[in-house]
């Protein structure tokens, strides 16, 4: 897949492509399905969820095939002007070419735009690259949970002062 890369915001017809995409990464990894997104009921209609005001799900695609996907979410119980990066996730045909800075990077300077302040995020330790990525952009580990994502199987926190 060498195609030329667009982004865009999620649509509805992303929905389906979005939740295997999500759900493949765990199986690939191996990571923990309770109590993360990938049991999470609203990981199949992301569309819906990202309707929500203060929230942006920013999609890439390769020659029209969803390859990644990243962005922010006002989460229940942040602190005030704080918001979450959420939904961050490449397919593997999409790692390693940038992807996922651009998406986490666009996010970011959009979630500033909005007004927003802080920005959180949950992980597992797993996904190494992607924590790589969060300490190349400045955020710092935290040693305890922020809001009421409802993924109490994540152990992995974050934050970065926009």
């Amino acid at each position: 897949m060498s195609g030329k890369v667009c982004y865009r915001e999620v649509q509805k017809s992303d929905n389906v492509a979005l939740a295997a995409m999500i759900r493949e990464t765990f199986y690939e990894f191996d990571a923990p399905k309770i109590g993360t997104v990938f049991s999470d009921p609203t990981t199949d209609d992301l569309f819906t969820l990202f309707t929500r005001e203060g929230s942006l799900l920013l999609v890439a695609l390769i020659d029209g095939e969803v390859v990644g996907c990243g962005g922010y979410f006002p989460t229940e119980g942040l602190p005030h002007r704080c918001v979450e990066f959420v939904k961050f996730y490449l397919s593997k045909t999409a790692r390693d070419k940038g992807i996922g800075w651009q998406i986490m990077n666009r996010s970011l300077q959009q979630a500033k735009l909005e007004g927003y302040k802080s920005v959180y995020l949950e992980s597992l330790p797993v996904f190494t690259k992607a924590i790589k990525i969060y300490q190349a952009a400045g955020f710092k580990s935290l040693s305890a949970p922020l809001g009421n994502s409802g993924h109490g199987g994540c152990n992995v926190w974050m934050l970065l002062t926009l």
